[in-house]
């Protein structure tokens, strides 16, 4: 068997991360992943034609973009030699996209592959499965496609019927975890992303975006989810969102990550073939690997996935210069942290927000992360780092990459 190909990640890139009904929801997953894919080309200089595949990744698709890594490249201008798919393992979407092109890179299958990563939460579809065989009584059911997917991940035998929150509490209850240290974690990351966007950090990994509207066009060009005023008097005002049924709940809308709208790609390829396309390689994709749970404490499958990423690349916790854990909830990261025992406030751990303030667009949050990942490494003179999420229906994805 011929010995597997070294493997690098050039120029990720990404749009602004929108919040929920917010600048960006005249937008869907398609448009906005059009317009990353452009810019990735327009800013690398790289042929469309020299792209074997785009692999998109969604969490919440429709009809209208089938098989969205190809279409999205059709939209782009690729030509039709580009050939692309789509795939879905929910919160791990985007980085499995990047892993997905890696291995066919690494086994020849291909040169050069875009990853890309999309999602449009405020357009996710309402949807319904009754009406092709006549109309049933009462008229037909429409299901909002956030709220079932959190709902029916877990199949039949592992039910979730409090979503993803209800896991969250699980995990609140099971690791004793204040309410108190959830705001804290919450406040936290709003300080580090305002603090990122502020100082300019984010500027290199964005791509601005066009949006259409009534007085004209308006230029998308800054995350909406960081809070500059938020305060830990504001995020312990806000109610828990299951106490009605658990007066001990503690999970809120303020320290669990948001609902976003955004997109990001990035080239994979390898290094002889980065060189000769003039693309600028920026990490390095070291190992990898992904670990399932009960789906009932899915929040705290990082743990494994990343203990076996980390195994696989002869490395260790301590190794670690900058560890991107997605935050999906606040409990979700501190009973992670717990597991491994590192500190809340160790200041590796997402120097420049994640989920809670700058949100979590699921189908593009990993591969937002490596963009924010290349960018954060040589700034901070880091070169090993770890990124890694939870994924609802209790799976855990992390891989381990090397600065460049």
């Amino acid at each position: 068997m011929t010995a597997l190909r070294e493997v690098v990640l050039c120029s990720p890139l990404r749009t602004p991360v929108g919040r929920f009904g917010g600048a960006l929801a005249p937008l869907d997953a398609r448009a906005l992943a059009t317009t990353v894919l452009r810019a990735l080309v327009e800013r690398t200089g790289l042929d469309p034609a020299a792209v074997d595949s785009v692999i998109g990744a969604q969490g919440y698709p429709t009809m209208e973009s089938p098989a969205f890594g190809r279409v999205a490249a059709l939209d782009a201008g690729f030509p039709v030699t580009t050939t692309g798919y789509q795939l879905d393992r929910r919160c791990g979407s985007g980085l499995q996209a990047v892993l997905n092109a890696a291995m066919e890179v690494q086994t020849g299958v291909a040169d050069v592959i875009v990853a890309l990563g999309a999602e449009s939460m405020s357009n996710a579809p309402l949807y319904t499965e009754q009406g092709r065989r006549g109309l049933p009584p009462g008229g037909l059911l429409l299901h909002d496609a956030l709220a079932r997917g959190r709902e029916m991940v877990g199949g039949v035998d592992y039910p979730t019927p409090d979503g993803n929150v209800g896991t969250a509490e699980a995990l609140r209850a099971e690791y004793g975890i204040s309410r108190q240290a959830q705001d804290a974690l919450a406040l936290s990351s709003h300080q580090r992303a305002v603090a990122a966007q502020t100082s300019g950090a984010f500027d290199a990994e964005l791509v601005p975006v066009t949006v259409p509207g009534r007085r004209g066009e308006v230029v998308v060009d800054r995350d909406e989810h960081p809070r500059a005023d938020a305060s830990l008097d504001a995020l312990a005002a806000l109610r828990p969102l299951l106490v009605g049924s658990d007066p001990a709940a503690t999970v809120t809308a303020g320290n669990s990550s948001g609902q976003n709208d955004a997109a990001a790609a990035c080239v994979v390829t390898t290094p002889e073939t980065a060189r000769a396309l003039g693309l600028e390689p920026m990490l390095r994709l070291r190992s990898w690997a992904v670990a399932g749970v009960d789906p009932r404490r899915f929040g705290i499958a990082p743990v494994p996935a990343t203990n076996l990423a980390l195994a696989r690349a002869g490395a260790t916790l301590a190794d670690l210069d900058v560890v991107e854990l997605n935050e999906a909830f606040a409990v979700q990261v501190l009973a992670c942290l717990a597991d491994w025992g590192i500190d809340p406030e160790d200041p590796r751990v997402n120097p420049r927000g994640s989920g809670i303030s700058l949100g979590h667009p699921i189908g593009a949050t990993g591969v937002r992360m490596l963009a924010t990942l290349a960018h954060e490494l040589p700034s901070l003179d880091a070169e090993l780092a770890v990124a890694t999420m939870c994924i609802g229906g209790g799976q855990g994805l992390a891989a381990v990459l090397e600065r460049i």
